[in-house]
């Protein structure tokens, strides 16, 4: 097959997950504790750089403040751990709730972890203010009722697996996340706080363009490809 032909197809394959993930981050600029996605190009094994594979930027978003005490935002490292359906998750959306069943969770529901009681639900009194320090004590009336788990995930690209927008967690061989205590200076918690997206949305918005053009050239230079092609078989055809 046209070397050219490959080259510009392979080119187009890496625009377009390029597109994608940009679009997500953009689409998710506005979305609390959402960590964008960026990419590591393989630019010295090929004519033209292709996507090798794709890393999460883990880099804190700036916190606003909201006034609600169920609002929590991380300063510094470390991620809020929470009971999924399927183990642990981890987040940095610090949007949470009290569920019916009287317990600080995100949403979906995901429970926060209590490292007074070997990770179970934080119970509490809906009808009492909560209080909750810089070292996740949840206080009512006075007295501790929990302790929020802050877990450390790895630095590696592959021990942390995305899910959704906004929860991570390990993959099976990564082993366990470095609970809270082991690293306890490394974050903090702000009560009535939210984080943002750290998407620089204004480099994004550029970047996508610049990527929409090069897809666009490498199109073209397909179709050049394949022009010169028929043109060739034509000729060889008027020989015969």
């Amino acid at each position: 097959m046209d070397p050219l032909l490959i080259s510009a197809a392979s080119g187009m394959k890496a625009r377009m997950e390029s597109l994608d993930m940009l679009a997500n981050n953009l689409a998710n600029s506005g979305t609390s504790g959402f960590k964008a996605d960026r990419e590591f190009y393989s630019l010295y094994q090929q004519q033209l750089p292709v996507v090798e594979t794709r890393w999460t930027d883990f880099s804190q978003g700036t916190t606003l403040p909201t006034g609600n005490p169920l609002n929590l935002a991380l300063s510094g490292n470390g991620f809020f751990a929470l009971n999924g359906p399927a183990g642990i998750v981890y987040t940095r959306n610090g949007s949470f709730q009290i569920s019916q069943g009287n317990q600080l969770a995100s949403a979906e529901g995901y429970t926060l972890r209590n490292t007074l009681d070997m990770g179970n639900p934080i119970t509490v009194d809906p009808a009492q203010d909560i209080v909750i320090g810089k070292d996740g004590t949840v206080t009512q009336g006075g007295q501790p009722v929990g302790q929020i788990e802050i877990g450390l995930l790895p630095s590696a690209v592959d021990q942390v697996s995305k899910l959704g927008n906004s929860y991570f967690a390990l993959v099976s061989s990564a082993g366990s996340a470095t609970p809270a205590g082991a690293a306890p200076a490394s974050a903090e918690i702000q009560q009535g706080h939210l984080e943002q997206s750290n998407v620089p949305v204004a480099d994004v918005a550029v970047r996508l363009v610049s990527v929409m053009r090069q897809f666009e050239m490498l199109q073209k230079a397909m179709n050049i490809s394949s022009e010169m092609s028929r043109q060739a078989i034509q000729e060889v055809a008027k020989v015969a």
